[in-house]
This record gives structure tokens, sequence and C-alpha cells, in this order.
């Protein structure tokens, strides 16, 4: 322990900050577009046609049992090739490692938020559905106005752990070569050879960080209980 020098985070300081800015960037990107794309899921799987609830039964189970690492790296690595032979193109078409993660998040935490979507809605009274209905509003109308509003307010405790678990899971963006927070420290150290100095540094920050924001969603969780 006597040869760590904390010095080199000092110095590496505005290029790990960069890399923090990529970290929010991808957690704030993936946490709205899959929620956007979890809430279409959810009304899916919620359908009582069963040509529209199965395939988002399907993609959802799928999407749940294979790794994230993994979907980054088919989407990276194949969706290309795919691409190119789609359009009939004789070199595979350029994604770029930062579409590519974005993509790859998106549709893997989509799963993730469709069934806290779809247990937000399910947790709200049928009676309230059918009062809607008696007052001439139609499906849309009814969950838009009625159903959503009240949904939401009990699913943003687990909306907002999800995207605790989105921040740690960035870290993985270093298979495509995108420099995130972890990728930042990684390579300064790996360039002044003070690896353990940035790790611990890297640990402290997410310890931090997560430990904060997992407070607040258990006092946010206790608020909505008594609201209740």
């Amino acid at each position: 322990m006597g040869n760590l020098d904390f010095g080199v985070v000092r110095q590496a300081f505005p290029y790990l900050l960069e890399g923090m800015g990529l970290t929010i960037s991808l957690t704030l990107l993936a946490a709205i577009l899959g929620l956007a794309f979890g809430i279409v899921l959810a009304l899916m799987r919620l359908s009582s046609f069963r040509v529209i609830s199965a395939p988002a039964a399907t993609y959802v189970n799928v999407m749940r049992s294979i790794p994230l690492l993994l979907v980054i790296f088919w989407f990276y690595f194949l969706v290309p090739y795919v691409g190119a032979w789609l359009i009939g193109a004789t070199q595979p078409i350029q994604v770029g490692a930062l579409r590519s993660v974005i993509v790859g998040f998106t549709l893997f935490e989509a799963a993730y938020f469709c069934e806290i979507v779809r247990a937000g809605i399910q947790s709200i009274p049928r009676g309230q559905v059918s009062a809607a209905y008696a007052l001439g509003l139609n499906y849309r109308q009814a969950m838009t106005s009625v159903v959503l509003p009240q949904a939401i307010r009990n699913m943003i405790p687990s909306l907002l752990t999800r995207t605790i678990i989105i921040f740690q899971d960035t870290s993985l963006v270093y298979v495509v070569a995108l420099t995130d927070f972890l990728g930042a420290a990684t390579k300064i150290g790996q360039r002044d050879g003070r690896l353990t100095e940035l790790y611990l540094f890297v640990a402290v920050v997410y310890l931090v960080v997560c430990f904060l924001a997992s407070r607040s969603v258990k006092r946010l969780e206790l608020r909505t209980l008594r609201a209740r």
C-alpha cells in the first residue's frame, strides 16, 4: 500500500471526467429509449389478441435469458454483415461502436422495462378501467388519461433502480473500444502503470454514486407508499 500514488488520479481527472460524460449519456439514452420501447412491448403483452401478445412475450423472454454483452456483440459484429446481405452490398455496412451500443442497450433494457411497466399497469384496479370505458373513453384514452398516470407513480422506484443498473452496465462498452469512465481509467492506468490506484478510485466513485442513488430511490419508494 505504501507504493500507491493517487496523484495519477488528479492528473487523469479531465480524461476521467470525459469518460464519465459518456457513461452518463449512455445511461440516459438507454433508459429513455429502453423505456419507450418497453412501454410498447408492455401494451403488446397486455393485449387480448394472441397474435400481438405472443411475439412480445417471446422477445422479452429471449432478451432476459441472454447476457447484455452478447447483445452488444451481435449488433456490432453481425448486423453489418446481415445489413449488407439484405441490401445486396459487397461490403459490411458501417454501424459504428456508439450506435451499436445505444441500440444494443435499448433492445436489451426494453425487455426489463416492459416487465416493470406491465406490473405497474396491472397494479391499477380493473374497476378504474371499467369506469373509464363507462365514461366513453376508448382503450388509448383510458390508458393515457387514467391508467398510465397512476401506474407511472407506482413504477418510478423500479424504473430508477433499473437505471442505476444501466449505469453500472455501461462499463461493458469496452468490448467495442468505447472509452467510458472505467475505460478511461483502464487506458490511463495501463499507460502509466497505475491500474491499482485508478481502479480503486473508479470503485469508490461507482460505490458513492450508486449508494446515494439507491438511498434516494428508497426514500422515494417510502413516500410513494405513504401517498397510497
